[in-house]
């Protein structure tokens, strides 16, 4: 290479734009070097690699280059292969094997591999690997487990051992990757026999094992494979705190994340997303700011990803103000995922019309909003009772050609049912291109029980008894709605069916976060330490709100064969009530209390709620199962619609 080919390798290093690219293209044609392979090549890669619109450029010089070689298709190829327009990368494969004299490489198979992998499409996947067999590169190691990886990530377990098995002498990155592929077909003991079985095992080899374990659920054996591993990196530690968050283990999330700390292990992307996960279920809004303010020290909060996981966090520990905040300063290429997860937060704590504009300002910055943007959309104006707005944005996602799913079709039955349309909500329901699923039924007895609308809740639990007969939730809704409407015989009906069946009902549960520690109370849990003193003060603030308040127990869908004095102690041990009078106790005056609980926060704690920040001048925000609840000065955020 002479003197100005190495000139224009050294340019194309500096190029961070397409501007600054094309600039240096420019200069490579009028000096004549478009001929030289080595430079025809190192610009191609630093399109598809660099430069993140690059890949149309490279389209164009490929179509104009007149003797094109495998490196720059396979490079084309490696790119597409990534992108969002992945499919592209089949048709330049197939031109390449109409154009070239020389036939395609094992990178040029192992690349559209991946973008067949990709694509999840099985059938693309075969047709390349009878391709690969007919040039004899189906046995080639690179190739091999490339197809492999295919197989997996396209759901076919067995094809990937049948190519394993025809490796005559597979090395380590062949054997991770067929344990790998067990593992993400859900053959977690083939994986557990292959890894056993492996002649030497790298610290991927430990990783890979890791997420297959937490991916499957079986937390304990990734904990027992953590403990034996002879060297641990971040992506080991990163994969035990996510494995912990997705499958519901807070403790011992944030007990991992500690150790990490303490052994010196810095957290990265994907144990920061994996902690603040955490955050985000328990309510852990303390530790949450915690994480925060070290994101922004260490230089963390240019990364999109961390951004959107601090603003979900932010959002489901009720303080919508900061997610806000987390918005506003992202840097100004949002993701779709951003802007999704900000109008869900909008959504959730009920600012209906703030999230439509939100909406709308998203798709003037130019970003499309897919299917999963229409279902926050939708639920926005579902808890915002904004029934045009919602049936013109469903509308609006029919003409956007978005097929929509039954998660879409839901939130329609609920935006009908919640504003007391339940005659249209079933019809809607009824109606549906695809059969109602449980939830959809679900979601229409809940509306059913808000109303009291006896005779269609009888019509929808006859449904659900066909979908989901053992759920207990259905049969204590049912008999709460009997109960209300004073239908006492058959609402004893309802229980002494669920005792014959042996199905139990799911207790209440509610966590509050106190100086950085989650505490857990469960409705009419026995006496310990901890709740013994939660009892003494909530006994002390039921007293102050009858006195000062006017409270009145509601008691309605308590059984009415027993003593009025126990029906006000059974609603009084709810677990939310609990939870908030512990945080009185222990948290300093002016703190706002923040409390997560597993079910729907009932009429009664509702009520009680509103008069204790009334009267202690406290604000108590609520997450239930449902939407987020902030209670001040004797009003709650849902304005009583939820």
């Amino acid at each position: 290479m002479n003197i100005r080919g190495q000139l224009c390798v050294s340019l194309l290093r500096k190029c961070k734009t397409l501007k600054t690219v094309k600039q240096v293209h420019a200069f490579v044609l009028k000096t004549g070097l478009e001929a030289d392979p080595f430079v025809a090549g190192k610009l191609f890669l630093h399109c598809v690699v660099t430069i993140s619109d690059g890949l149309d450029h490279v389209r164009q010089l490929l179509f104009h280059h007149q003797d094109p070689d495998a490196f720059m298709y396979n490079t084309l190829i490696r790119g597409l292969a990534e992108s969002d327009t992945l499919q592209n990368a089949f048709i330049v494969f197939a031109e390449m094997r109409r154009r070239l004299i020389v036939p395609p490489d094992s990178f040029s198979f192992a690349f559209i591999l991946k973008a067949a992998a990709n694509y999840r499409s099985l059938r693309a996947g075969i047709q390349l690997h009878c391709q690969a067999f007919l040039h004899g590169l189906d046995t080639h190691l690179f190739v091999g487990t490339t197809l492999i990886s295919m197989y997996a990530e396209c759901g076919s377990v067995s094809f990937a051992r049948n190519v394993f098995e025809e490796m005559s002498e597979p090395n380590v990155v062949a054997w991770n990757a067929i344990v790998n592929a067990c593992f993400r077909c859900g053959d977690v003991e083939n994986g557990e026999v292959l890894f056993e079985r492996m002649p030497l095992r790298n610290l991927t080899s430990w990783n890979v094992v890791l997420s297959g374990y937490m991916k499957a659920g079986e937390v304990e054996l990734a904990r027992k494979a953590f403990l034996r591993m002879p060297m641990k990196d971040d992506v080991s530690w990163s994969s035990m705190i996510v494995g912990f968050a997705q499958n519901g283990c807070i403790d011992d999330t944030f007990a991992f994340f500690r150790e990490m700390h303490r052994v010196g292990m810095r957290p990265n992307e994907t144990s920061l997303t994996g902690i603040l996960s955490a955050c985000a279920q328990a309510g852990a809004f303390e530790f949450g700011k915690i994480l925060h303010g070290f994101m922004e020290k260490a230089g963390f909060l240019w990364i999109i990803s961390v951004n959107n996981a601090l603003l979900d966090t932010y959002s489901k520990c009720g303080n919508v103000g900061m997610a806000r905040l987390v918005f506003k300063r992202m840097p100004e290429k949002k993701s779709i995922v951003s802007w999704t997860s900000m109008i869900a937060a909008l959504a959730m704590h009920g600012y209906g019309e703030e999230a439509i504009q939100l909406f709308l300002k998203m798709a003037d910055s130019g970003i499309r909003p897919d299917e999963i943007t229409f279902i926050s959309i939708l639920y926005a104006c579902s808890h915002a009772g904004l029934i045009e707005e919602g049936c013109r944005y469903f509308s609006k996602m029919l003409d956007s050609g978005i097929e929509p799913s039954i998660e879409h079709y839901g939130c329609m039955v609920d935006l009908y049912g919640r504003a007391g349309k339940l005659e249209k909500a079933y019809e809607f329901a009824c109606e549906m291109p695809m059969a109602p699923n449980a939830i959809i039924w679900r979601t229409l007895l809940g509306a059913c029980s808000i109303h009291g609308n006896v005779h269609l809740a009888e019509q929808v639990k006859e449904r659900l008894s066909r979908l989901d007969p053992d759920n207990c939730g259905d049969h204590v809704l049912l008999s709460n709605i009997y109960a209300v409407a004073g239908k006492w015989k058959d609402a004893a009906t309802v229980r002494r069916s669920m005792s014959e069946q042996k199905i139990k009902k799911n207790p209440g549960w509610s966590m509050i976060e106190v100086d950085k520690l989650i505490y857990s109370f469960v409705a009419g849990e026995k006496e310990n330490e901890i709740t013994k003193e939660a009892y003494e003060k909530l006994r002390e603030i039921m007293l102050k709100i009858r006195i000062d308040g006017g409270y009145i127990p509601e008691v309605g869908s308590v059984f009415h064969d027993i003593e009025e004095e126990e029906k006000e102690d059974s609603v009084t041990r709810h677990s939310e009530k609990l939870a908030v009078a512990f945080g009185m106790a222990r948290l300093h005056e002016g703190n706002s209390i923040r409390i997560v609980k597993n079910l729907r926060v009932c009429r009664d704690c509702h009520t009680v709620m509103k008069l204790i920040s009334k009267i202690y001048g406290l604000e108590i925000v609520v997450r239930d199962r449902s939407r987020f609840h902030s209670f001040r000065d004797g009003s709650c955020s849902c304005r009583d619609y939820w």
